[in-house]
């Protein structure tokens, strides 16, 4: 009688087993049929990605005629020459400077738009998306009429406080200054939007118990608003540190790397030298340059990413 009972209950065990194993088959399928609609995308990506990679670091081993194979001789050359070094201590300043005041603007932002209410939200958000959505150059060219030596319209309104007029793009100092604004102004938006995102999935129980903790405003964003925003902003800061340090609209319409080559930028003056100075191979190597930085911040930032990921 009990072997009699027990063959229902093995019958559904049974019956339960193939339903999961038939389930887990059809998943499969699924995921198979949407990677193979997926691979010809995939493969124009990589065709579009890895082949001018490579080829640029077959050119970054050709002399300046593209004729003669000169190893590491481009590297040689550009490591001698003190504009090189220049060009890496301004990519470098530009964009970490950028990025970290769009980081803090955006993450400002963020909470500004997050605390209206939800009816003008949307509002706010279309009105301060408005710079990043316009194109970089076309929004470069209004800048540039801004700093316009001559008729400046900021230099104007300084001028009624007793200030200026400023050489915005003649001077060094205000040239640096005048592209890392640009920057700014155009790449904060994207923080924003990120951020708010990040900040619409903290849960309200969260902040409520460090109110009831007795938590002030800045406790509140230090000890919960942040560390349950700690992947977005890594992630975010590294796509934008790779956009920041690849960035060429902004530098070449502005200041076309001057003056006498303080603006430049690896994009800049890999530009300069590989197509206005017929030197495409040089010009490579200065792009190639930027990959092993890059490198190194990509894998300090996604190891701390990681490291979180497993500590949780």
């Amino acid at each position: 009688m009990a072997d009699v009972a027990l063959q229902p209950n093995r019958a559904a065990t049974a019956q339960a087993a193939r339903k999961r194993s038939s389930l887990q088959s059809v998943l499969q399928r699924k995921s198979t049929i949407a990677f193979l609609m997926a691979l010809p995308l995939i493969l124009l990506i990589a065709t579009l990605v890895i082949y001018p990679a490579f080829y640029a670091l077959h050119l970054a081993t050709l002399n300046k005629s593209m004729a003669r194979f000169v190893g590491l001789g481009n590297f040689e050359f550009l490591f001698k020459r003190e504009t090189f070094w220049l060009v890496v201590k301004q990519s470098c300043i530009f964009a970490i400077t950028a990025v970290m005041f769009k980081a803090l603007l955006g993450f400002i932002i963020a909470h500004f738009v997050h605390n209206i209410p939800a009816k003008g939200q949307r509002k706010w958000r279309g009105m301060l998306l408005v710079p990043w959505v316009i194109p970089p150059a076309m929004s470069t060219l209004a800048w540039l009429w801004l700093f316009d030596p001559s008729y400046s319209a900021f230099n104007y309104t300084l001028s009624f406080f007793g200030i200026g007029p400023i050489p915005w793009t003649g001077d060094a100092y205000w040239a640096r200054f005048s592209v890392i604004l640009v920057n700014i102004w155009v790449g904060a938006p994207f923080f924003m939007i990120m951020y708010l995102a990040a900040l619409k999935s903290v849960p309200d129980q969260l902040y409520e118990a460090a109110a009831i903790d007795g938590a002030n405003w800045w406790q509140r964003i230090w000890y919960v608003t942040l560390p349950m925003m700690r992947n977005i902003i890594a992630i975010t800061t590294l796509f934008s540190l790779i956009v920041t340090f690849a960035n060429f609209d902004i530098v070449r319409i502005l200041t076309a790397g001057g003056p006498l080559d303080h603006t430049h930028i690896f994009a800049t003056w890999a530009f300069r030298v590989g197509i206005e100075g017929s030197d495409i191979p040089l010009g490579a190597s200065v792009s190639l340059f930027m990959v092993p930085i890059l490198a190194v911040a990509a894998i300090f930032i996604l190891r701390d990413i990681s490291k979180r990921g497993n500590e949780a």
